[in-house]
């Protein structure tokens, strides 16, 4: 473990299940194959509850692949936006991180930081389906990935063709809102914004005071051969914000290719945004 040099027993066993549970998993996975059991429809979504944090998989501090992960002290106010995968049959029936047996037909997930269990909800960007899932696993442990459905989550979502999509994750929490922080009911879960079938998809990658320093990374930017490009305006900002943006983005084959032109710069601070 990141913070002992002679782990227990206890950590010792929860960092090897930790592996075995997500290290091997590929990013596209199987489902049902013909003559295996399936559901008769889909399940609904998780219903959110607050529970105990479980004694297993919530670190602070847990180490994969020579990366180390610090759990979150809290789930309260988390918002991201990235690439969802999902796992299937081959991991049907493993010992989760948290120590429950992983099956695919339930609406689980698996998240790198997220304190277990934690409830969130993932919304597709492409289509605006949204879902309710309880995560209780670690991983994905890929570049570029930010959270692992089940495959019933992944049916949910029309993903499990194409294996990954862009999506939108927001928690619902139950902790209380850390001091000074407005308190925001988010124990109903519902979706935090709407997406019209005809928005666009953009990588943001800086939001600057002065449209110098915008102008600056849009010809950093365009000299690298990256684009399209804009600078976008907002004036919704006590002060008006330029933000340049990439796109619009296609698909996850184009945002991971655009993410790692991006990485070669050392430009890491990119967020996913509609128009």
């Amino acid at each position: 473990m990141a913070n002992s040099e002679r782990p227990s027993l206890f950590a010792a066993i929860a960092l090897l299940s930790l592996l075995a549970a997500c290290s091997s998993r590929p990013v596209h996975d199987s489902g049902p194959g013909p003559g295996a059991r399936t559901p008769s429809s889909l399940p609904g979504d998780a219903v959110p509850r607050k529970e105990p944090r479980s004694r297993y998989g919530n670190g602070p501090y847990y180490e994969v692949f020579g990366e180390t992960y610090k759990v979150l002290d809290t789930n309260y106010g988390y918002q991201e936006r990235g690439v969802a995968s999902w796992y299937g049959k081959k991991f049907h029936g493993r010992m989760t991180s948290s120590q429950e047996p992983y099956d695919m037909h339930e609406m689980t997930a698996a998240h790198k930081t997220l304190p277990l269990p934690s409830y969130v909800r993932v919304r597709n960007l492409r289509n605006n389906q949204s879902i309710v899932v309880r995560v209780n696993d670690r991983g994905p442990f890929v570049d570029n990935r930010l959270i692992d459905l089940s495959y019933a989550a992944a049916m949910r979502l029309d993903m499990v063709r194409d294996g990954t999509s862009l999506v939108e994750v927001t928690a619902i929490s139950f902790d209380v809102p850390p001091t000074g922080t407005r308190h925001v009911n988010m124990t109903l879960p519902r979706p935090t914004s709407t997406l019209d079938p005809e928005d666009d998809i953009f990588v943001q990658v800086g939001a600057f005071g002065e449209v110098g320093n915008a102008r600056r990374r849009y010809a950093l930017l365009r000299d690298r051969g990256i684009g399209p490009l804009k600078v976008y305006q907002d004036k919704r900002t006590s002060t008006t914000l330029y933000r340049v943006r990439i796109g619009p983005i296609a698909d996850v084959v184009e945002y991971d290719s655009v993410v790692e032109k991006l990485h070669r710069m050392g430009i890491t601070d990119t967020h996913l945004v509609t128009e």
